[in-house]
């Protein structure tokens, strides 16, 4: 057993070990989780979470490296959260993004972890909104989340972040086309990286038109900047820096950032319970409550869906 007060106390301290024994409980789904979320409630809610998504290609772990350099010159410790495909053997991380960020690896003010997916869609790993929720809880003032280049089904980083910041890159091919019915309708910031190279110009003058087709924004509407970078050399990276506080301050104005937070929360009590009566129903294999219900549908006398309803009001108590 894990003595959690001690734990999330030297985790506060700033201690990288602490702070990884957390997640690994975290990703382990262990025993002891209700009790560290328990202890981490009151502490979290102050970190600025940023999500980064895009194509394969389009130097997501370079910009974010670059950013982690941005935020330490203003002296805030930064967290990365970088969310790898999963082996289909080991279930682990397949990317090195530790190492590409190996810049930062002797910086005890930044935190650096990968994450399988372990299949998960969307390209984020299931426990990524508890595992955010440590690092906010552990001191960190801006938490990176760096999400597998999966296309379309990515725009779940939308949906745990304050900002999500979308990164293309010239000489994708139809790279935006293939996004415009997905990655483009969720960023709050779109960054052009490697802007170095032939046709960035053009990609952010497509970019521009396609986010303006159909806008049906009001005065005083947030309006995702385009930023061109070229990361590896730390080209723009301030101004992506400074589009970033734009947004956040935009949004403390307004209420959108506590509106953002509570709907994750309540994302998040959601995934917990579905995978609590998940979990219930996976035991009922071989159960008799099961199998009667099974021999009614087979027999005619009950449907599929009004069989789901007793099952379902069996498991909740429900009348």
């Amino acid at each position: 057993m894990v003595d959690v007060p001690t734990l999330v106390e030297q985790a506060r301290a700033g201690g990288p070990r602490a702070v990884a024994r957390l997640i690994s409980l975290v990703e382990g789904a262990s025993p002891q989780l209700r009790e560290v979320m328990a202890a981490l409630a009151s502490l979290a809610g102050n970190a600025y979470v940023v999500g980064l998504t895009g194509s394969p290609g389009v130097g997501k772990s370079t910009s974010t490296s670059a950013l982690v350099s941005a935020y330490r010159k203003q002296g805030k410790r930064v967290a990365v959260l970088a969310v790898d495909p999963s082996s289909p053997f080991s279930g682990g991380a397949l990317l090195g993004d530790r190492v590409r960020m190996s810049d930062h690896a002797s910086d005890p003010g930044v935190y650096i972890r990968s994450m399988a997916t372990r299949g998960h869609l969307g390209g984020l790993a299931w426990a990524a909104p508890q595992a955010i929720r440590v690092l906010d809880a552990s001191g960190f003032d801006v938490v990176l989340v760096e999400t597998v280049g999966v296309g379309q089904s990515e725009v779940e980083i939308a949906s745990q972040a304050d900002t999500s910041v979308v990164l293309l890159a010239p000489g994708m091919g139809d790279g935006i086309q293939a996004a415009k019915a997905g990655i483009l309708e969720i960023g709050d910031v779109y960054v052009v990286n490697k802007a170095d190279r032939d046709g960035a110009d053009a990609t952010a003058r497509e970019l521009n038109h396609m986010l303006g087709l159909g806008e049906s924004r009001g005065p005083g509407d947030w309006r995702p900047p385009i930023v061109k970078t070229v990361a590896a050399r730390g080209e723009g990276v301030d101004e992506v820096v400074e589009a970033l506080e734009k947004h956040r301050a935009w949004m403390e104005e307004r209420g959108v950032l506590g509106e953002r937070r509570a709907a994750r929360a309540a994302r998040e009590v959601e995934t917990i319970a579905v995978t609590r009566l998940r979990e219930r129903i996976g035991s009922l294999h071989g159960d008799r409550r099961l199998d009667a219900l099974a021999e009614r549908i087979v027999a005619g006398s009950l449907d599929p869906y009004a069989a789901a309803d007793e099952l379902v009001a069996g498991l909740t108590g429900e009348s």
